[in-house]
């Protein structure tokens, strides 16, 4: 049966971060995720964590100014020792928060900056990365985000992130693979989570179109769990959603599984 996650950037929004935990404990949930926390001492969240005996499946690297609009520095050449603070920043929380994985986000491609430069500086940074949090044993996944939400998105599809892997070449780096995402741009979902189970280190959802709850479009989520339990998947699944009304009115469908 699979596991879920609640993704606390995205959830229980009705309340402040620090009171969400709470919030996904009486839902129902033992795990939860969240894009950031360096917004909070690390010692508020672990708190948290503890007090509503959740655990932490993923956060992300720090990337960039996201208030401003920012998605990510890690295909930026300018930026490379900002990337690379990210990374010792990310690993002392991580620490701190028995996170066993964090996730890179690109970011959108630079003007007057080609492709193939940014490839290049994005495959260096993942090396240096994986490398890093190898030694702290984290693990290391790259999420494709689709480039019709975030337009210029580097790593816009599945199927550019797992080359990445290819050329990046470590151990401890993994493709989050956020279903969302990937039909938006590729589709093909079950075949190409079959193909590629053993590269994948982490999965969210949402549905489409909508990025709501699943329930509210297109993609026929009971057949993906079955074929996901069938291959194995014993990680969490994150629920990376705008609630279409509430998040605790958009829960049907998940309360069968908590």
């Amino acid at each position: 049966m699979p596991k879920f996650a609640a993704n606390l950037t995205m959830l229980f929004n009705e309340t402040p971060f620090l009171e969400r935990f709470k919030a996904a404990a009486d839902a129902g949930f033992t795990a939860v995720e969240f894009l950031f926390p360096y917004d909070f001492r690390k010692e508020e969240v672990a708190a948290a964590l503890k007090d509503n005996g959740l655990v932490l499946a993923l956060h992300n690297l720090p990337a960039g100014d996201w208030a401003a609009g920012e998605r990510g520095v890690a295909c930026h050449p300018d930026r490379v020792q900002e990337f690379r603070d990210g990374v010792e920043k990310a690993i002392d929380y991580a620490s701190a928060l028995n996170c066993p994985q964090v996730n890179c986000l690109a970011g959108v491609l630079p003007k007057g900056v080609s492709a193939d430069a940014a490839r290049g500086v994005l495959v260096e940074n993942l090396r240096y990365a994986a490398e890093k949090l190898a030694a702290a044993k984290i693990g290391l996944l790259l999420e494709p985000v689709n480039s019709r939400d975030i337009p210029g998105f580097f790593v816009d599809r599945p199927s550019f992130g797992f080359a990445l892997l290819d050329a990046a070449g470590a151990t401890n780096l993994k493709l989050q693979y956020d279903i969302y995402h990937a039909q938006v741009m590729e589709g093909d979902l079950a075949n190409t989570m079959t193909r590629e189970f053993a590269r994948i280190g982490h999965i969210q959802l949402a549905d489409n179109p909508g990025r709501n709850e699943p329930g509210t479009g297109e993609i026929n989520f009971p057949f993906l769990f079955q074929r996901l339990d069938e291959l194995g998947y014993a990680g969490w699944i994150g629920c990376e959603y705008k609630p279409k009304t509430t998040t605790t009115e958009g829960l049907s469908w998940v309360r069968p599984y908590l």
